[in-house]
């Protein structure tokens, strides 16, 4: 019987070596030694490596999704207009603040999200859009509301790429924050830089069109 916790290591690990090697590369057996648990805990608990990566994504996307829907709701009813500002401030915010406990944990979950647009996990797409696409595509009506003259495939490319500016930006905020100190001897925090980024996607998702 496996002891209280056993599922929280197992998944902590998998989200560390997932987000650092890739989930072709990460065997289950790195994983349960790493955590300290046996391969018969991970078939037990999650049954296999397939449903493994998804209970990985869902810890972080379950509140997100749960706090990003509640906050759209909350937006209709109190009137605040739909504007690209208030949107990618509000999914920033929501983002850095889900595991408000773990700061690191948003990093590590943004290198996992670059694992996953540019490895083969098409059963991850799969579960994701079952699990988090009625809230994703309301996000998406959302944004196509502030921005009413753009054609819905232009969004769609500029929503992408912001999306990797974002996971490359907020994956490597240990990095950037050891790069300003050296190169420009200015101490940046989280926040400094998120301020920073939120004006760029905000200028390339309204660009004037091509």
């Amino acid at each position: 019987m496996a002891q209280p916790g056993t599922v929280d290591r197992i998944l902590d690990t998998a989200e560390v070596l997932f987000a650092q090697k890739g989930f072709a590369e990460t065997s289950l057996r790195a994983i349960t030694s790493k955590a300290g648990v046996n391969l018969a805990a991970v078939n037990y608990h999650f049954g296999s490596k397939e449903a493994l990566i998804q209970a990985v994504f869902e810890r972080f996307l379950s509140p997100f999704s749960q706090a990003l829907d509640a906050k759209l709701t909350e937006m209709e009813e109190t009137g605040v207009p739909d504007t690209p500002e208030n949107l990618l401030s509000l999914i920033s915010r929501l983002a850095l603040g889900t595991h408000p406990e773990d700061p690191q944990r948003a990093a590590v979950f943004f290198r996992l999200s670059g694992q996953a647009y540019s490895q083969p996990v098409g059963h991850l797409r799969e579960y994701l859009h079952q699990q988090y696409g009625g809230v994703f595509s309301r996000l998406q009506d959302h944004m196509q509301r502030a921005l009413p003259n753009m054609p819905p495939r232009e969004l769609f490319w500029r929503v992408q790429f912001g999306l990797g500016a974002a996971i490359f930006t907020l994956s490597g905020m240990e990095s950037l924050k050891e790069i300003s100190r050296k190169d420009f001897n200015t101490e940046v925090t989280e926040a400094d830089i998120t301020r920073r980024l939120l004006p760029f996607l905000i200028g390339g998702i309204t660009a004037p069109m091509p």
